[in-house]
């Protein structure tokens, strides 16, 4: 999912540069999107990892 607002960005920007106006902005607030649901699923992977009652290995 990060790849592909990375991708919506570079859209974005070429577009931008190319005078797209509304491609641009249309690609840049999806790509603002896919990263904020990128920010939570991370976010909720993170604190379901730290509430596992499952013994950390010790790192080598």
């Amino acid at each position: 999912m990060l790849y592909w607002s990375l991708v919506f960005f570079v859209v974005s920007l070429v577009a931008g540069i190319f005078g797209f106006g509304g491609v641009a902005d249309a690609s840049a607030g999806l790509a603002q999107i896919l990263f904020y649901v990128f920010l939570v699923f991370f976010v909720i992977t993170l604190i379901a990892g730290l509430a596992s009652p499952q013994p950390r290995k010790p790192l080598r």
